[in-house]
């Protein structure tokens, strides 16, 4: 083979390679990850909270989200346990913003407020294996 095909050879499998490459690493930078709404709760008035527990979920489902955990029996392993633990999965993060920030939940919002101390975190999932 002459030099010249052997360079035009070379220089077309680098770039296939090269290709395939930018595709995969585009496609692992646009694979979306869940996105979570993470929330320790402790209710001080159980038949307030209960107005919003009851309103909570169609705002949730609005939004794509569904509950991982709400409530439930818990075993504290290390540190002091929360009185009541919600974990919630959105389609990404965003998602979880939008319904966070959304008009729905942004109705009920003070009915927690006003009867339980909550923390609420947004916290984006992890894309490993």
């Amino acid at each position: 083979m002459k030099t010249n095909h052997k360079i035009v050879l070379a220089v077309l499998v680098g770039a296939v390679i090269g290709i395939a490459g930018a595709t995969a690493i585009h496609a692992r930078q646009m694979k979306m990850l869940p996105g979570y709404a993470i929330a320790e709760v402790d209710v001080t008035d159980a038949a307030t909270f209960q107005k919003y527990a009851e309103k909570a979920p169609g705002t949730i489902a609005q939004y794509g989200g569904h509950y991982i955990i709400r409530g439930g029996k818990f075993d504290s392993i290390e540190g002091d346990a929360p009185k009541r633990f919600v974990v919630i999965q959105f389609d990404s993060v965003e998602k979880a913003k939008a319904w966070e920030d959304s008009p729905e939940y942004n109705a009920i919002k003070p009915i927690r407020h006003s009867s339980a101390k909550s923390r609420v975190f947004i916290i984006e999932g992890y894309g490993g294996k």
